[in-house]
């Protein structure tokens, strides 16, 4: 084992005249130094003894250094003489050989060959990871280590380059011990290779059955309950990387602008004020109205009323108009659907629009013993999940392939039953919406 060298042995050692620099694994010495050390020794010197006489503490650098040092020194000078230390690479690793000025047109020939055939390599490399690239993505690849080690195992054994391997380490900047540790852990590589197999075949089941839109903490959730079987998300995310599963999300408009409110309705205030989730079933009901497109551009209307505590959607109402039968056919869903019994202190908030607005809605609202809540003007932060859910279930819908209002009804039972009953979330528990409203009334 190398000594390593303290801040103190380092200064202690600079003071020699004969180092020319130290870190903290390696000392370089001076190549005046070396002749005169070789000489000595040839002349029956012992390499301790040489050491001591020129300033160096074999107690800071270790006992045997001195014999190493002066066997490969008299190596390099029974090859190239004084002219070996002259001449020689600097730093760590450094042989005492001449510059590659100094090297036969043969050398250097080969050395061209080996650059060639791994740039080749590594060009066509880049190349096949743009082919797999969105078409008009372009952006800088970097090689990782274990890709750039791969590229020379590969020219190496291509070209039959055996002698080349120091050489291509250095033209790609990595360590030649590093390669060599990266062989000798192909079979553990291979081992994983085949878990990655055998893994990616039930997330890849989760991610199609699911229709490709859901990410790696929904696949996690899935695989612990529905598979009971325990993975963890990051060895999930790189496993999708690895295999190319890209989640079907919605991506943000760059363009759209925010306009953030400073004044609140003034016929009903903002109560709510963003507490959405308080910890019981029935306390904090949303509800607006979003728009859907199917067939040949027609269009729909969705307005529902989503729980802000367990995040399900309790009613919705789909119609082919925007009037105010939308929302006065939704609150008669609620109502069912809570069995006509609401929570004492309920709240039913929604955004500024004509239909909440209205003085008939309002009228039924307080008939149903609720008390209305309204987002600031133009904010929709103030409804934040409501939005965040039409978000979600335009992932998970599929209306393009829905040729009438009765095909679009059809999908959207499907998703929202699949959204209340089936899709687990991180923020509840791991729980689906239903599993955590019973979750929270037992408690």
């Amino acid at each position: 084992m190398r000594n390593l060298y303290t801040d103190f042995q380092i200064k202690e050692l600079e003071k020699n005249p004969n180092i020319v620099s130290v870190s903290e694994r390696t000392i370089t010495y001076s190549p005046d130094f070396k002749i005169k050390a070789v000489q000595e020794y040839k002349q029956g010197k012992l390499p301790s003894q040489i050491f001591i006489e020129n300033g160096f503490e074999l107690e800071i650098i270790g006992k045997k250094q001195p014999k190493r040092c002066l066997q490969r020194w008299r190596e390099t000078y029974d090859r190239f003489g004084e002219e070996g230390f002259l001449t020689e690479r600097r730093g760590k690793g450094s042989t005492g050989r001449p510059s590659s000025k100094s090297l036969s047109v043969e050398e250097q020939l080969k050395k061209a060959e080996a650059r060639i055939k791994f740039l080749e390599a590594e060009n066509g490399f880049f190349k096949k990871a743009r082919r797999i690239r969105k078409a008009g993505v372009e952006e800088e690849k970097i090689l990782t280590k274990a890709e750039t080690f791969y590229l020379i195992e590969k020219t190496i054994r291509e070209h039959q380059l055996k002698g080349s391997v120091t050489y291509l380490c250095k033209l790609a900047g990595v360590s030649r011990s590093g390669y060599y540790d990266w062989l000798k852990s192909a079979l553990s590589r291979e081992l994983r290779e085949e878990k990655d197999e055998l893994d990616i075949e039930l997330i890849r089941h989760i991610f199609i059955s699911k229709k490709e839109k859901v990410g790696a903490l929904q696949i996690k959730m899935f695989l612990e309950n529905d598979y009971l079987a325990v993975m963890n998300h990051k060895k999930i995310r790189r496993l999708m990387a690895k295999y190319n599963l890209v989640a079907k999300i919605r991506r943000t408009n760059p363009y759209r602008k925010i306009t953030r409110a400073t004044q609140e309705h003034r016929t009903c205030p903002n109560i709510l004020n963003r507490e959405f989730s308080q910890e019981e079933p029935g306390k904090v009901l949303l509800t607006d109205i979003t728009y859907i497109y199917y067939g040949n551009g027609q269009k729909a209307y969705l307005s529902c009323v989503k729980d802000g505590t367990t995040k399900e959607i309790l009613a919705y109402y789909l119609s082919t108009s925007l009037k105010m039968d939308i929302v006065h056919k939704t609150l008669i869903k609620l109502e069912k659907a809570v069995n006509g019994y609401f929570h004492p202190e309920a709240i039913l908030h929604s955004d500024q629009g004509f239909h909440y607005t209205h003085p008939e809605f309002q009228m039924k609202v307080k008939k149903l013993g609720l008390t209305q809540s309204m987002s600031r003007k133009g904010n929709c932060w103030d409804n934040a999940p409501m939005e965040g859910f039409f978000g979600h279930f335009k992932d998970l819908a599929e209306f393009k392939t829905c040729e009438s209002i009765s095909e679009v009804k059809i999908e959207i039972d499907r998703v929202i039953e699949d959204y209340n009953n089936y899709r687990y979330q991180w923020g509840l528990m791991k729980m689906t919406p239903a599993q955590y409203r019973g979750y929270l009334l037992a408690a």
